[in-house]
C-alpha cells in the first residue's frame, strides 16, 4: 500500500510540474485554419469531373477540413468544410457516385423539398433534415452539394462562391 501511495504521489508531482510550466492558452481556438490549395490542386488533376471550391470568401470563413477519395463506395468525392462568420458548420461535397445515395449519405438523410434556389444562373434544390440542410445541384456527370448547419442565406452564399477552374 505504501509503495502504491508514494507511487500515485510521484505521478500527481510530475503532472503538476507539466501543467505549470509547459504553456498553454485556453482562449485560442482549438480548430486550426486549414490551408487546402495543394490538396484541391492534386484532386483536381485526379478527379473525373470538375471540382469546386470557394473563391472570394471574406476571411471570416475558416477552412477546417478537406478530403479527395478517388475510389469510395460513393464514386470519386471531394469534401471541404468550413466554419462560417457565425461558427456554424458548412461543407461543400461533389461525387461522380449516385446522386440519391450521396446526397442521403453527406447530408444524413435530409429530405428532398419542393424548393429551389437560383444561384450564379444555376438551379438548387433545398434539402431538410435533422442534422443538416442542403443546397443540391445535380450536374449530368456529378452532383455537389453545398450543406451545414448554417441558415439557408449562409449555404447559399457558399454555393454563390464556388468556382470550377
Amino acid at each position: 500500500m505504501r509503495d502504491m501511495v508514494l507511487s500515485m504521489t510521484v505521478i500527481v508531482l510530475f503532472a503538476a510540474v507539466i501543467y505549470v510550466f509547459i504553456p498553454h492558452d485556453d482562449s485560442q481556438d482549438p480548430l486550426q485554419r486549414v490551408d487546402y490549395s495543394v490538396e484541391l490542386q492534386s484532386a483536381r488533376r485526379a478527379a473525373p469531373y470538375p471540382l469546386a471550391a470557394p473563391q472570394g470568401l471574406p476571411e471570416a470563413w475558416k477552412a477546417t477540413s478537406v478530403t479527395y477519395r478517388g475510389d469510395g463506395r460513393l464514386g470519386a468525392a471531394w469534401h471541404l468544410g468550413f466554419l462560417d462568420p457565425d461558427r456554424q458548420y458548412v461543407a461543400v461535397e461533389q461525387s461522380d457516385g449516385e446522386a440519391e445515395k450521396f446526397v442521403a449519405s453527406v447530408s444524413r438523410g435530409a429530405e428532398r423539398t419542393d424548393r429551389t434556389r437560383r444561384i450564379n444562373g444555376e438551379v438548387w434544390v433545398r434539402y431538410e433534415g435533422e442534422k443538416y440542410d442542403a443546397l443540391v445541384r445535380e450536374e449530368d456527370d456529378h452532383t455537389t452539394v453545398v450543406l451545414g448547419t448554417a441558415s439557408e442565406d449562409r449555404l447559399a452564399t457558399m454555393a454563390a462562391a464556388l468556382e470550377t477552374s
